[in-house]
């Protein structure tokens, strides 16, 4: 439990308008009483979620997704809920005294492995073995606090850390990490002399590492861990924990390729950076970058590889409805090669005037084409008309239609007739999933307005003595405590005092999916209390069935039956 009263939790959740802060996360429209966003927790188009200023709660009406400014936060920053209510705080002015937050708990033993490694590999720079590798970094323009504030390390040329994580975990454990292998000779370390640069889950805990060569070895310049159980390259993003607020607050993020790249962008301040790793873009790390701000900018290394990277990472955002923007550097140069080479102005400017991304592919699909020859002047303009098939933006497609007609001296209509006529998506009523089961619906709906009224409440105390589903169960008994403690029921209030419980507020949404009418009558109440009772009576009777069967006594098998009896009158 946390350290706060409900009282102060309140305070904090009312220090601030809900709508203001789901707003500067995603954009919201007023309509009628509420507010209406696309949905950030599921692949939404049409803006499904509603965000109320009177009852402090935004709900989904797609996916079921609900809650106060607090699980806000949570899902969309993937924090804690007093990491939540500490932002929160902050926002609304309120003081508040939380002490130390501990991160999510989502540490295993591989995750232990890894804090000691880095302890290990950091401590291991700043001694005398670490000399020749921190002149190394200060010769490529990485100074204390840059090392300092990514953990650089150094791995050294003997078998140390394989003995002492053998020693403090389990070997097999160990052995799963990637950073100890093992042969007939007993552990050894994978990373040898080598400058370490930890790679991060999206919780800024170490999962990876990429090792460097320093002193002109004979091999590959990186060696990076291998894929484990804790990192995957493709639900990551590099410096994600780092950037997220910043980019937030920028409402601008700028993705690049490399790790080098964004730790050489925070030597000239500017942070709102993240990294793919060098890896094709998944769809999990489209829908991490499409959340982090609307400003997208694509800054790959200026070679033909990076112009490949651009246009899948493009396509990629595309499908999502994002449109970003690109940046291309000259002489084939990368971020971290162009900064040093030009400079931190030169760089800027570069951000500051990006082009549209059909600009990047007018130019990309030119690559290797001879436009002189009507074979590749018709393959040209098929390609343009399937890029412009895959946007949504009419003004950047009209303009992209004028600028290839103008280049190739044809008619715009040869363009526009070739294209997809997409109809606009039109705001419709989303369709829920209704339970055939009559029972678990009665169940559903009769909580879902228990947490809205204190008159069901009331009437689940007197009247329901047992609800069979466990989640529901679970869920009623915990709204019930909440009105018995308090004497009042608040839906923002209650989500609250559950801090956001990962079981009970997933059949908060779950209930929240199956029903979406806000008002109720007694007598539906009343319906849905009454097929309750009826399917406790139910299995009451099956139970008292089986049981006959096993009675060999005439007159106890009579006062059953007479039981059964008595229990149908009242079906």
């Amino acid at each position: 439990m946390n350290t706060l009263s409900q009282e102060k939790i309140n305070e904090i959740r009312n220090s601030v308008n809900i709508v203001d802060v789901i707003s500067s996360y995603i954009p919201l429209t007023p309509r009628g009483k509420n507010y209406f966003g696309v949905c950030p927790f599921h692949d939404d188009n049409n803006p499904s979620m509603s965000v109320s200023p009177s009852r402090q709660i935004y709900k989904c009406f797609s996916c079921g997704a609900t809650g106060t400014v607090f699980k806000f936060i949570m899902d969309y920053e993937n924090i804690s809920f007093l990491e939540a209510v500490k932002k929160v705080a902050e926002i609304g002015g309120v003081s508040v005294n939380i002490g130390k937050i501990s991160k999510k708990k989502t540490h295993t033993e591989l995750h232990q492995i890894y804090d000691l490694s880095l302890k290990f590999y950091i401590n291991n720079l700043n001694t005398q073995n670490g000399k020749e590798a921190r002149e190394y970094l200060k010769s490529r323009k990485i100074n204390d606090d840059i090392i300092k504030e990514f953990q650089i390390g150094l791995s050294l040329k003997h078998n140390t850390l394989s003995q002492i994580l053998t020693k403090k975990f389990k070997p097999d454990e160990v052995l799963k990490s990637g950073l100890v292998g093992k042969n007939d000779r007993g552990y050894y370390d994978l990373f040898y002399d080598r400058i370490m640069f930890p790679l991060y889950d999206l919780d800024g805990n170490p999962v990876a590492y990429s090792g460097r060569i320093y002193n002109k070895q004979d091999n590959s310049k990186y060696f990076n861990t291998r894929e484990t159980e804790i990192f995957k390259k493709g639900e990551l993003i590099y410096n994600y924990h780092r950037a997220k607020e910043i980019a937030r607050r920028k409402n601008q993020v700028i993705v690049m390729e490399g790790f080098m790249d964004v730790i050489r962008a925070y030597t000239i301040d500017i942070k709102n950076v993240i990294a793919m790793m060098g890896t094709a873009v998944t769809d999990t790390q489209a829908h991490l970058i499409k959340r982090m701000a609307k400003d997208i900018i694509l800054c790959f290394d200026g070679d033909e590889a990076g112009a490949k990277a651009t246009m899948s990472c493009s396509n990629e955002l595309i499908k999502l409805g994002v449109t970003p923007k690109i940046v291309r550097l000259e002489d084939n140069l990368d971020p971290d090669e162009y900064i040093q080479k030009y400079g931190k102005e030169a760089f800027q400017r570069k951000i500051d005037n990006p082009i549209s991304v059909m600009d990047f592919k007018l130019s990309y699909l030119k690559t290797d084409k001879d436009l002189t020859s009507p074979t590749d002047q018709a393959k040209y303009i098929s390609e343009i008309i399937t890029e412009l098939n895959k946007i949504d933006d009419d003004i950047l497609k009209d303009l992209t239609i004028k600028k290839v007609c103008t280049e190739m001296n044809i008619d715009e209509d040869l363009i526009k007739k070739h294209l997809e006529n997409k109809p606009k998506p039109k705001p419709k009523k989303v369709q829920i999933e209704i339970k055939t089961d009559k029972y678990d619906k009665a169940e559903s709906a009769l909580i879902y307005y228990m947490l809205k009224s204190p008159e069901v409440i009331t009437m689940y105390n007197n009247k329901v003595t047992y609800i069979p589903n466990k989640e529901y169960r679970l869920l009623a008994r915990e709204i019930s405590s909440f009105y018995k403690n308090f004497g009042f029921i608040n839906e923002a209030d209650f989500i609250d005092y559950i801090e956001c419980d990962e079981d009970l507020m997933n059949t908060i949404t779950k209930i929240n999916k199956q029903n979406t009418k806000e008002n109720y009558t007694l007598e539906e109440i009343e319906d849905y209390i009454k097929v309750i009772r009826d399917y406790n009576v139910k299995e009451e009777i099956k139970r008292l069935t089986n049981k006959m069967k096993t009675l060999t006594d005439p007159l106890d098998k009579a006062k059953i039956a007479e039981e059964i009896v008595g229990l149908k009158k009242g079906v």
